[in-house]
């Protein structure tokens, strides 16, 4: 019998294994939760324990799937209009390194945005390819990276003819989504594969009043963080491709490659149930979601001091369409930085942001928000408002325009060749001319002025001084303070 969009097959066979009462020799060693510590046992409860199994004839085999795991993948390449997808428990990043590998080898090139995410990095130098980076656009009143345009995508696939294919992060995690359908009609008519890091946007598919998904926009394969805003447990995510232009095989074999031996059942499971709460509840559960944040939105921006955007940016360069239930506070007004309001909203009023950067704090809702969650987080941001008034002075930083930014460094050699390489720490001042060997950017807008394998310019140590009295955030250097830099020997 075919299995339908109400059923939970994985779930149902992990339950029978159960009911049926083997005495298990396998493992794992805690047998069923039998040789749990208490501690533990306690807080798990010995009915999940039970569901934490090894991979018996009844459960399938994850890899080459033949029974209840290949049924909840299909259920959800039909739920998402895949023609294959695939469970992925070690998170999106797991996702994304097999999608990389699937459609680049090594010294192949790989168009990516210049503000990727570090699993896209990360999967550039585990298979060796070279990375041909595009611009994202910059909000500056945000001071927050977009998406990048068709425009920019244009430009990188006729420069770069020979490129395998490009991958486009959408939406971002402030929720701006780029203009999907037109960069995948470009990439195409080069004939390259477009792959999207849809982490941040596993619930698209569930309203027309958020941004397309991927798959709907022609892209040939996408990652997706089921567990960010959906119902599954951390770490699980979904690979969804279409056939005609990824090769399938070979996809599974990298996903063998990235993924543990040893799945774990119970994030498996979630992933099954997850699937079916949205065929069943998805489109009630979001239209609920984007209500409840367009109402935060409204109430925040009549708190003085604070401002949060959405389909106001929508036309800018780089929005296209926008996903509202990303609520991201300005807290600039108030003469604070983001980090700021995100340790006082934490210590003073309970109240957990998602991240936050120089000029803002972002909140995610999601099916599991209500009413009451909602007026916590307002009845917070009115307090704060009223109490704190910073000192921040965030002039100097204003003054530095996005047309001063420095011209893309030149890739003297790969990304995994500058990370494997013989290294030294030399003074980043005096670096100029060398090749550096670690990731360096700024936030604001989160976009890396240099990557490994690319040569450090003067421009660029001038640029990142400036940056650094300004007091901007570093990230991705071993030398935080940025006095000293990693670079290739």
């Amino acid at each position: 019998m075919q299995a339908r969009q109400t059923d939970t097959p994985l779930l149902k066979a992990m339950l029978k294994y159960v009911k049926d009462e083997v005495v298990p020799f396998h493992t794992p060693g805690h047998k069923m939760g039998k040789g749990m510590h208490p501690k533990l046992e306690k807080i798990i409860g010995r009915d999940a324990l039970a569901l934490d199994l090894a991979l018996m004839e009844e459960m399938d085999d994850f890899f080459e799937p033949y029974g209840c795991i290949k049924e909840a993948q299909d259920l959800a390449a039909e739920l998402y209009g895949a023609d294959h997808s695939f469970f992925v428990i070690n998170g999106t990043t797991g996702g994304i390194y097999a999608m990389i590998m699937t459609i680049a080898g090594p010294g192949d090139k790989i168009i990516v945005p210049r503000n990727a995410h570090r699993s896209i990095i990360g999967g550039i130098i585990l298979n060796g390819a070279i990375p041909v980076f595009i611009q994202p656009e910059v909000d500056l009143e945000l001071g927050l990276a977009m998406g990048v345009t068709p425009e920019t995508v244009e430009r990188a696939v006729r420069e770069n003819p020979d490129a395998k294919g490009v991958l486009i992060i959408n939406p971002s995690y402030y929720g701006a989504a780029t203009d999907l359908e037109k960069i995948v009609e470009i990439v195409h008519s080069h004939d390259m594969v477009v792959l999207v890091d849809e982490a941040h946007g596993p619930h698209l598919k569930f309203s027309k009043r958020l941004p397309i998904q991927a798959l709907d926009a022609g892209a040939d394969i996408c990652a997706q963080s089921t567990h960010k805003i959906l119902g599954a447990l951390t770490q699980c995510s979904l690979v969804h491709c279409r056939k005609e232009r990824i090769k399938v095989p070979r996809l599974k074999a990298m996903l063998q490659l990235v993924q543990s031996t040893s799945p774990n059942y119970i994030l498996l499971a979630s992933l099954d149930v997850a699937r079916m709460q949205m065929a069943t509840e998805g489109t009630r559960l979001i239209e609920q979601a984007i209500e409840l944040a367009q109402w935060v939105r409204a109430e925040v921006n009549t708190i003085p001091g604070l401002y949060c955007f959405g389909s106001d940016k929508i036309g800018q360069p780089g929005v296209y369409s926008f996903d509202p239930t990303k609520v991201t506070v300005t807290v600039k007004g108030l003469g604070m930085k983001g980090t700021e309001a995100e340790r006082i909203l934490r210590h003073e009023y309970k109240v957990q942001a998602e991240l936050s950067d120089m000029y803002n704090v972002l909140f995610l809702i999601t099916l599991g928000d209500s009413q009451k969650d909602a007026e916590a987080l307002l009845a917070a941001l009115r307090s704060m408002a009223a109490k704190y008034s910073g000192k921040q002075d965030f002039s100097a930083l204003e003054s530095i325009s996005h047309s001063s930014y420095p011209a893309a460094p030149e890739g003297i050699i790969s990304p995994r060749e500058a990370l494997f390489g013989n290294t030294s720490i030399i003074p980043f001042a005096k670096s100029a001319g060398f090749i550096c060997g670690e990731i360096v950017t700024f936030y604001p807008p989160g976009i890396p002025v240099l990557c490994p394998g690319e040569r450090i310019t003067q421009e660029i140590i001038d640029y990142s001084q400036t940056l650094m009295a300004a007091g901007l955030h570093i990230s991705g250097p071993e030398d935080c303070t940025l006095k000293t830099i990693k670079v290739v020997e």
